[in-house]
Formats: C-alpha cells, sequence, structure tokens
C-alpha cells in the first residue's frame, strides 16, 4: 500500500525574526508542531476516517509503473454535478463542465487533487489517499465537506534515466503533448464518477484506471509550414538515451521559385507548440459568431480570460487575424525571411528556457550548434549572426534575452516580451538575495502578510505564492510538477545529492535557500550576467535589446524588468542603446504595441517583430553582406 506524508520541513524557520527570544520561542513551537501529523497541523481539522483507493488495470499495463497517482475531486459552481466531457476544450468553449483533471488551477474554481508517488507500481495494487497525504488547496482529506462530488484519478507515470553525470532520477518524458500531464500519451485515467464524500464516516471509496490517453498525431506539413525533428547529440549524452528537438519552420513566399536566395532567420521563442501559431491558410469559418472591439477590450483586454473571450466573439478575431497575417506573409511587400519556432519539451516541462542546465542537459548549445544550422542547411539561411534575429513573450521572452546574451554573436537583436524574471531581485514578488521567506512579507513578530503570485489589472489578487507551490508539490515531488516555479527551479539550480533540482526554498514553509540564490545569480540572473561581463558583452549587445512589460503584468514580472531598465539605461562603455517600453493598464503579455488592446496586438507578434528584424538586419549588415536578395 503506497501512501504519502509531505510533512512540514524546517517550520521553525518560516517567522525568522532575528535572535530574540520571540524567535527562540516561536522555533520550540514549530518544532513540535512538526512533529504532529498533517492533519494535526490544521487547527479544526479532524484526522478522516475516509480513505479513496485507487488502482490501475491489468488491461492498461500488464507491468509494473513508476508515476505520481494523482486523485481529483471537484463539483460544479452550484455544488451539483455536472455533465463531463473528455474534451478540455470545454473550458475555453464554456459549453460544458469537463473532467476534473482539467480542473485544477491557482484559482477559485480548481478542483480539489492530492498526489502520491509510485514506485513499481503493480497492476490491482493498491494507492491510498488518508490523513497523511497531502492536498491542494484543502491540505487533508479532513477538511473536505461533506458532499455529492465528482472524482477521477490519474498516473502520470515516470520513466528511468541514467544519466551520464552518474545520476539515476525517474521523470515524466514528454511524448510529443509538451509536458501536459493530464493528456500525455500513455498516462492512465478512470471515469469521472459521482460519489457522496465524508471524511467523519469510515468508508473506503474504490477507483480503477481503466483508460489511457492515446497518442498525439503528427502535425501536417503544407507548402509554407515544415515540421522537422533531429536526434540532439548533446542531449542524448547526457540523458543517456536519444533525444530529439524540433523546429516548425514557415518558408518565405517564392522559397520554391527562388533557388539561389538564401534567407535570414527569424526566431519565436515560446511554450510548446505543435504547429505554428497565428498562422492560417484557409478563411475563418462564416459560422463563427461576429464580434465587437469594445466588448473585446472589456471583457477580453488579453486574449486569455477565458470564457468571457468565447462570449463577445473572440475566436473569430483569431481567424481573421491568423488568416490575415497568412495573406501579409504571402502578399507582396513582405520580408523574405525563414521564420523558426523552436520545439523543445523536455522532462521537467513543455520547453528547455534555451540555455544550458545541470538539471536539463545543454539545451543552449544543442539548439543553436545543432538546430539553428541545420534549419538553415535545409532551407537556404545565410547562416550568419548578422541575419539572424529572436522574438517571444514571456517563457520565450526570457529565452530570447538569454539567448542574446549567452550567444551574442548568434543573433542580431532580441525582441523581448514580458519576460519571466530577468533579474532576481525581482523574482516576482520575491527578493531571492534580500528576502527569507518566498511566501511571507516579514512583519515583525505579530504579523505576517502572504506574497500574492497573480493578480488582475485592478490588482485583485487572485492566488499567492504560497498556494501555487503548494499545487506544484502535490502535483509532482522533487520538482517534477510540470509547474512554473518547479521549471525554474529546474532550469535555474544546481544539481541535489538525490539527483534532481536543488530546492531554491522550501516548497512547504518558503524558507530561502540562500547558497542556491547566488548559484542562480551567477549562473541565470541575466541582468547580473549583463553587468558583471560588460566589458566583453557590451560591444556585442549594443542596440540589440528592446524589452517590453505591462506595467500591470499578472504575474508580477515587470519587478524584474524595473531593475533591467535601470542598469541599461546608466551602463556606459558602451552605452546599452536598448528600448524599454511599458503598457499602462496593460497585463501578460504586452509586447510593445501602445495602439491596441492586448487581445489585439499579441496577434500580431509576428508581423510586427519580423518586419523590426529585417529593417535592422539591413541597417547593419557587414560589407558585402546580401541584403537585396531576399527583398523581392
Amino acid at each position: 500500500m503506497h501512501e504519502s506524508n509531505d510533512g512540514c520541513r524546517s517550520i521553525t524557520r518560516m517567522f525568522r525574526i532575528g535572535d530574540s527570544r520571540a524567535a527562540a520561542v516561536a522555533a520550540l513551537v514549530f518544532a513540535r508542531i512538526c512533529t504532529l501529523p498533517l492533519a494535526a497541523q490544521q487547527s479544526a481539522i479532524p484526522a478522516p476516517r475516509l480513505r479513496v483507493e485507487l488502482s490501475f488495470d491489468r488491461a492498461v499495463s500488464a507491468k509494473p509503473l513508476d508515476g505520481r497517482m494523482l486523485l481529483f475531486i471537484a463539483a460544479d459552481e452550484s455544488g451539483r454535478p455536472s455533465h463531463f466531457s473528455s474534451d478540455p476544450a470545454g473550458v475555453r468553449l464554456g459549453t460544458q463542465m469537463p473532467e476534473p483533471r482539467f480542473l485544477t488551477s491557482d484559482f477559485d474554481n480548481t478542483a480539489q487533487v492530492f498526489g502520491v508517488d509510485v514506485d513499481g507500481l503493480a497492476p490491482g495494487a493498491k494507492v491510498r489517499i488518508g490523513g497523511g497525504t497531502l492536498g491542494y488547496p484543502i491540505e487533508s482529506l479532513g477538511g473536505l465537506p461533506a458532499g455529492d462530488y465528482w472524482i477521477q484519478g490519474l498516473l502520470h507515470r515516470y520513466e528511468t534515466f541514467h544519466r551520464a553525470d552518474g545520476r539515476v532520477v525517474k521523470l515524466p518524458m514528454d511524448r510529443g503533448e509538451g509536458q501536459q500531464w493530464a493528456t500525455a500519451p500513455g498516462n492512465l485515467y478512470s471515469a469521472p464518477v459521482k460519489v457522496h464524500l465524508d471524511p467523519a464516516r469510515d468508508t473506503t471509496v474504490r477507483i480503477v484506471l481503466a483508460k489511457v490517453n492515446p497518442p498525439i498525431p503528427p502535425a501536417r506539413d503544407t507548402k509554407y509550414v515544415r515540421h522537422i525533428r533531429i536526434r540532439s547529440d548533446r542531449l542524448s549524452k547526457f540523458w543517456g538515451r536519444d533525444i530529439f528537438i524540433g523546429g516548425i519552420v514557415v518558408l518565405p513566399e517564392g522559397w520554391d521559385s527562388h533557388p539561389d536566395v538564401k534567407y535570414p532567420l527569424a526566431v519565436y521563442q515560446g511554450h510548446f507548440q505543435p504547429t505554428v501559431n497565428g498562422w492560417r491558410d484557409t478563411p475563418p469559418d462564416p459560422s463563427l459568431p461576429p464580434y465587437h472591439r469594445d466588448s473585446v477590450v472589456k471583457y477580453c483586454p488579453n486574449g486569455h480570460e477565458g470564457n468571457w473571450c468565447a462570449k463577445v466573439g473572440y475566436d473569430r478575431v483569431l481567424a481573421e487575424y491568423e488568416y490575415g497575417f497568412y495573406k501579409e506573409w504571402t502578399g507582396p511587400g513582405f520580408p523574405r525571411v525563414i521564420m523558426l519556432t523552436i520545439q523543445h519539451p523536455n522532462p521537467y516541462y513543455d520547453d528547455s528556457y534555451a540555455v544550458n542546465s545541470e538539471n536539463l542537459g545543454p539545451y543552449g548549445d544543442a539548439i543553436n550548434y545543432e538546430l539553428v544550422p541545420e534549419v538553415e542547411r535545409l532551407f537556404r539561411g545565410i547562416g550568419q549572426g548578422w541575419a539572424r534575429a529572436l522574438y517571444g513573450g514571456s517563457t520565450g521572452g526570457w529565452e530570447v534575452l538569454a539567448t542574446q546574451v549567452f550567444y551574442p554573436d548568434a543573433y542580431n537583436g532580441a525582441y523581448t516580451s514580458c519576460p519571466d524574471p530577468i533579474d532576481f531581485h525581482g523574482y516576482t514578488t520575491v527578493n531571492l538575495y534580500e528576502d527569507d521567506n518566498a511566501y511571507w512579507y516579514d512583519g515583525g513578530p505579530f504579523r505576517k502578510s502572504e506574497r500574492p503570485a497573480h493578480r488582475d489589472f485592478m490588482g485583485h489578487v487572485r492566488a499567492t505564492t504560497r498556494q501555487a507551490n503548494l499545487r506544484e508539490l502535490v502535483l509532482g515531488t522533487k520538482t517534477r510538477s510540470g509547474g512554473q516555479y518547479d521549471v525554474w527551479e529546474a532550469v535555474f539550480s544546481p544539481v541535489g545529492e538525490d539527483g534532481y533540482p536543488k530546492r531554491i526554498w522550501d516548497k512547504r514553509t518558503g524558507v530561502i535557500d540562500r547558497s542556491v540564490a547566488e548559484y542562480w545569480r551567477e549562473h541565470y540572473d541575466l541582468v547580473h550576467i549583463m553587468r558583471r561581463d560588460w566589458p566583453t558583452l557590451g560591444p556585442k549587445l549594443r542596440g540589440k535589446i528592446e524589452i517590453y512589460a505591462g506595467a500591470h503584468d499578472n504575474i508580477y514580472l515587470t519587478n524584474a524588468v524595473y531593475y533591467a531598465e535601470d542598469f541599461l539605461a546608466k551602463v556606459t562603455n558602451p552605452p546599452a542603446a536598448a528600448t524599454v517600453i511599458y503598457g499602462a493598464k496593460n497585463e501578460h503579455c504586452f509586447s510593445g504595441d501602445t495602439t491596441a488592446a492586448n487581445a489585439f496586438s499579441r496577434l500580431t507578434y509576428h508581423s510586427r517583430f519580423i518586419k523590426k528584424m529585417a529593417a535592422r538586419w539591413v541597417k547593419t549588415a557587414p560589407a558585402g553582406a546580401d541584403t537585396t536578395g531576399w527583398r523581392y
């Protein structure tokens, strides 16, 4: 029988207030709390008599499996059962409530989830969810209100890796879905069932996982769009097995009819996507409902407000802009370039952050020394640094700046939108170098306030840093949740003694490990690295950096941009000649267009930035370089 007990660790440090008598008393109190079971740590929550047992059917796997067993518990807004759909698009369309496995989030309408690690779990063997199993957002099964719920189980499968550094680790290999545990091919799950749950009743609920997520069908090539996949020698050596990276290539109009022309390369970075986004080679479906621009700006200002966007016709907005870009790309006057989107999902996340990492391997070198040259060889790229540039937002925004900083001669321009933290003084709402705790502001011995993790543009907090990290811990121990904080940790941290990333902070208490923070500073704090190495980096980066951030970024990414702006504006010998633009009232992900709401400007990424790149290439090309052959 498997059962987890992710008890509190190092909680005596959570309220560190100096070498005072109050600190000593607090340490004693919390040390005693740490010896209690999880349920006892939560006052007014009785130990539950309810148990849930999960197993998988031999028909879906005859061999033992490793992974993370997850239990989801959901109810609709009224508390009554809803019609469930196996299609996660139900969330987007708002037509029906999807399965509980698709409902876990950082927000108020999340499903409840519990998780247990399993090693060598045999068919039919039971995994028990009980009083010692950590949950989110309710931490103990004993805190669940009695009532009728829909429940569902899922096994996120892990594989064993024998890495070149001698470490043996168990991780969820990406299987073409971009590290999405709810839909990852091969993951086992059960059908949702309605049950009455009462923690006070001595009851055992049994769930059998009898379904398997199907494989992801390959994307389709067209005249303009090609999908490539190459084996990386560097990554395969690191991971001890074949590792592939890929790219989505959009060919310029006239590529086939101009066989002697070589083209510049525009590299787009962002989260994993199975095929090119922002592109549609057919007109919008005429049956799509119309939209009113003012309604979109009011109710769907960033293009990702869920059901509100669907209600105001945002699907038509998407289709019209995608088709509009296709017509612009194939029409007269648009720069003839190769557009490349990198695909680099890995065992920790849907992409690698495009840098070399102790835990993920040499993805930076694999992309820049293996994938990019192969794309240019196959599709007639110019193949020189002056004729390449990068653009992207959020995760892609961080990757764009990092690639330009770490490979300064290989690219001629970094157009960085709403980047993930580029200075760890502003690691969202945490200062990793000065704060002691990531979850709590230090208000002295009598008051603690939680640090926010997500807000809307009015400042309303939707989730705290503690809540977001608790969710990740329940979804996966040892940095294996596939979540945002975990991937930052996986990329930026050194390897721990157990072969998994060292924690930047204790996931239960929020206490920051200053030694890990120092490692992050020297290896991945991009502003620190530029400041430290400016005598050699400055001449190579001058005029190449543009950064855009919404003043009300939902996840506080603007905080780090303020530090970057301060450095870039003041540095000399040489001056940075950088551009930093903020969008007033703009949320995630502002991309520099102050004339339109994010809902519309986010759909013009490719068009705006490729034109910027082309202008820079023509202006800065070395003597004798071809700046006319590709501008037909």
